[in-house]
């Protein structure tokens, strides 16, 4: 009797393509060389990234900031929609903006995308929106990894990951222990829902009310799905720029958790953060999900940004210069509220008054 030939196994036929994986890395390595700077060693392949720490020799006592994040549940709209272009900015927000809230300017940052299958264009697009993130945030990409998980996520199916580091000057470190009776808020406009809440988001208006990413909605003027993948507003040269131009007591990033939540963590706590919701009026995609699925006002606002992605604190003499720096970046800002005695506030924050309009 003859016998039967059979195939080895390998891991092609377990699902990992290693050639493609190959093929991303050529693709997205001239979207890395644009966000290098000069302290970056070496490129795209080794181990490790480089960066030249005697760059940090000018500082007294450099201190280093470190931060890692996601983007949570956004990825889905962008996988459903087909655009991976556009999550990367997220990423880069989500990361350094969080590192620039202590005053530290971000140096450089590492991803990690994971796929069901390595589809090289997807990847490289991925990290192309990364890439033009880290430009935005004047921090360079110098490495990450690509991990293929058949079996465990379907062949369209991703996340992102990504890790930061920043560096301030010791003496020049912000937080809750700068802040004073008195100090004002001055809000940075989103440029919409940001990273978070995409779960009582997509919950809402694509589980509940079966709207369609491609439906167009007059009050957003724009597709569902286009305001949805609306990038992270990436605001860490602006608060940098800010910090050379008037005195900067505390910056809240405004995330998971709302508007509120995230403003506590930085007030001492003998002070209360009081912010008055009539200097603003939210944009209409807060509305949409408010009214479409009937979830209550204190409800969206610890778990949405409401419109504001970051705020700086401030003394009151420094409100105009600082609103001045601002709108000469184009960012759109104002005074939204001010920091009081805690008295019998049980928290460190909160909102008072109704929205604008």
């Amino acid at each position: 009797m003859s016998e039967t030939p059979t195939q080895g196994a390998s891991y092609a036929a377990a699902g990992v393509d290693i050639e493609a994986g190959d093929r991303a890395v050529e693709l997205m390595k001239e979207w890395v060389k644009k966000t290098q700077r000069p302290e970056v060693l070496g490129g795209l392949g080794g181990f490790a990234g480089l960066f030249d720490a005697s760059a940090l020799k000018r500082y007294e006592r450099p201190l280093l900031a470190s931060a890692t994040d996601g983007v949570g549940t956004k990825v889905d709209i962008a996988r459903r929609m087909g655009v991976y272009d556009t999550i990367g900015h997220d990423l880069v927000a989500m990361v350094m903006d969080d590192i620039v809230v202590c005053g530290a300017e971000p140096l450089f940052m590492t991803d990690y995308i994971c796929v069901g299958k390595v589809h090289p264009e997807r990847v490289a697009a991925i990290v192309k929106g990364i890439a033009e993130g880290c430009v935005l945030a004047g921090c360079a990409l110098v490495g990450g990894e690509t991990a293929e998980h058949p079996g465990l996520l379907g062949p369209d199916d991703f996340d992102v990951a990504g890790a930061g580091t920043g560096v301030v000057e010791a003496d020049r470190l912000l937080g809750a222990e700068r802040v004073r009776e008195g100090d004002v808020l001055v809000a940075m406009a989103a440029s919409g829902l940001h990273s978070n809440g995409y779960s009582l988001v997509r919950h809402v208006l694509l589980d509940r009310a079966k709207l369609g990413l491609d439906q167009h909605i007059d009050d957003l003027g724009r597709t569902l799905g286009e305001e949805l993948l609306e990038p992270t507003k990436i605001y860490s040269l602006d608060c940098l720029a800010l910090m050379r131009t008037a005195e900067v007591h505390a910056f809240s990033h405004v995330t998971g958790g709302g508007l509120a939540a995230n403003l506590a963590r930085v007030i001492p706590d003998d002070l209360h953060a009081v912010v008055d919701r009539s200097t603003w009026t939210p944009a209409a995609v807060f509305d949409l999900v408010g009214k479409t699925g009937d979830v209550e006002r204190l409800e969206l606002e610890k778990t949405l940004n409401m419109g504001v992605g970051m705020i700086a604190i401030v003394p009151e003499q420094s409100a105009d210069v600082a609103l001045a720096a601002l709108a000469d970046r184009g960012v759109d800002a104002w005074v939204a509220g001010e920091i009081t005695e805690r008295g019998d506030h049980a928290t460190g924050a909160a909102l008072v008054g109704d929205y604008a309009g």
